[in-house]
């Protein structure tokens, strides 16, 4: 008996087993582009899973095995390693042409029996064609009456979402179950897009077909989620790896807001987006670049628009792979990442791409924000104020030497040491990688 007298049943008085298996997370601690493809990569070719929990089409992945070069949208980055399985989870947008193209194109780069091993949740929503043409209408729209837009990818992620919360969207499992049934439901969503954007033409009846033929290849992936993943956390032992897109100055919670994503890039995400409890996050790794980078436009507090800016962009080819614009380039900010740490409670980071520094004579860091020459002891929520800071520097020599070539911590330069020791302290976070280029030996492992 227990204290209150209540007769404890057999199973409670079994010492209570261990929660299950763990997943690593791993998330961009800046704003998108931090190369977390590059760390999900490594981390993939040991992971039995590799689950996707938010975002759409919209992120953007690349990954270089033996000479080749992989791009990802939808897909998780692990679908290259034969022996896993990647899973789509209940929060991911999906667009199925832009799924099933992106598995093409990827087919004639190498990629084998992906079918085989990717497994959608049934309670995924659907974006379609409409939705991409309403998000470009929108952002037309934002351009007239504001002057500006927040620079979208165009691939219907926001509108997507948005019919989602209005409880109006479309799911895996409805395209799946009576097809006469979503036929109506689909008609009566483009309607109300329709009846808000009187521009907007959809030949229903073509997209229906298409679309009845997507679900029918896409039917044998199909699962239920969080079944799955139940099974999975608490079967024999596991390595669970969830990737996350974006970056946590993008969620649409804690990101430069309205300039951001429209999905929760956060670890948070993790658990919504696949149905799985707190209890069984294990490792959440950061990931960040060694300066920092912006597409679209927000504030930009420590952006250089100068030439240190135009070498980082140049070096660091820091054109968009999903949109092919130029990333806005500027010092590292241990600001945001302080915050996005405040987020996300990583165990460890990984600094990439520290060789596009190799040529600066000095280089700076952003270690506080001040308005009205006085610290201020938080990331602002108010855009405004964010735009008005002004950012206290802590200024570093450079190393003036390649570093592309060093596989481990002692190969590199005693200054380009210093340069990541600080960045580790400040943050109070262990930097357990350091990327100096771009494939996947280029990442040294600290630890």
């Amino acid at each position: 008996q227990n204290e209150t007298g209540r007769d404890l049943p057999e199973w409670l008085k079994r010492p209570r087993n261990e929660t299950g298996n763990k997943v690593t997370v791993v998330l961009g601690a800046q704003w998108g582009d931090e190369g977390k493809g590059k760390v999900v990569d490594l981390l993939a070719t040991e992971s039995d899973l590799v689950c996707r929990c938010q975002g759409g089409n919209n992120a953007g992945h690349t990954v270089v095995v033996e000479g080749k070069e992989y791009d990802f949208h939808l897909l998780p980055s692990g679908i290259i390693n034969p022996k896993s399985i990647c899973v789509i989870g209940n929060g991911v947008v999906i667009h199925l042409p832009g799924l099933f193209e992106e598995a093409e194109n990827n087919e004639k780069k190498g990629l084998k029996g992906w079918e085989k091993r990717l497994i959608v949740s049934d309670r995924a929503h659907l974006v379609f064609d409409f939705h991409q043409v309403v998000d470009g209408i929108q952002e037309t729209q934002r351009q007239a009456t504001e002057g500006k837009i927040i620079g979208t990818t165009k691939k219907g992620i926001g509108p997507t979402y948005a019919s989602k919360a209005s409880r109006t969207g479309l799911r895996v499992c409805d395209l799946l179950g009576d097809f006469k049934e979503f036929s109506t439901k689909f008609k009566n969503l483009v309607k109300q897009y329709q009846s808000m954007y009187s521009s907007l033409t959809v030949d229903t009846e073509s997209q229906l077909k298409k679309l009845k033929e997507y679900g029918e290849r896409l039917r044998p992936m199909v699962r239920d989620g969080v079944y799955y993943m139940y099974e999975a956390l608490h079967g024999p032992p596991k390595k669970i790896l969830v990737e996350g897109a974006n970056a946590a100055l993008l969620d649409i919670d804690f990101g430069t807001y309205p300039f951001v994503t429209s999905s929760n890039c956060t670890v948070g995400g993790a658990c919504t987006g696949l149905g799985i409890p707190p209890l069984n996050i294990g490792e959440v790794y950061g990931v960040s670049k060694a300066y920092t980078t912006r597409v679209g436009i927000g504030a930009f507090p420590t952006e250089q628009l100068n030439v240190t800016g135009e070498l980082l962009q140049t070096r660091g080819h820091e054109v968009g792979v999903t949109t092919g614009r130029k990333r806005r380039c500027g010092w590292l900010d241990l600001v945001i990442l302080r915050y996005a740490h405040m987020i996300n409670g990583f165990t460890a980071i990984a600094l990439t791409k520290l060789d596009i520094l190799d040529v600066l004579d000095e280089i700076k860091v952003g270690v506080a924000y001040k308005i009205n020459g006085k610290r201020i002891p938080h990331f602002p929520a108010d855009m405004e104020l964010l735009h008005k800071v002004e950012v206290e520097y802590e200024t570093f020599p450079g190393w003036k030497s390649d570093t592309s070539a060093a596989r481990k911590w002692n190969n590199l330069p005693q200054k380009a040491q210093n340069y990541i020791r600080f960045v580790e302290n400040h943050i109070g976070v262990p930097i357990k990688w350091v990327g100096v280029g771009k494939s996947r030996e280029c990442m040294i492992q600290m630890f």
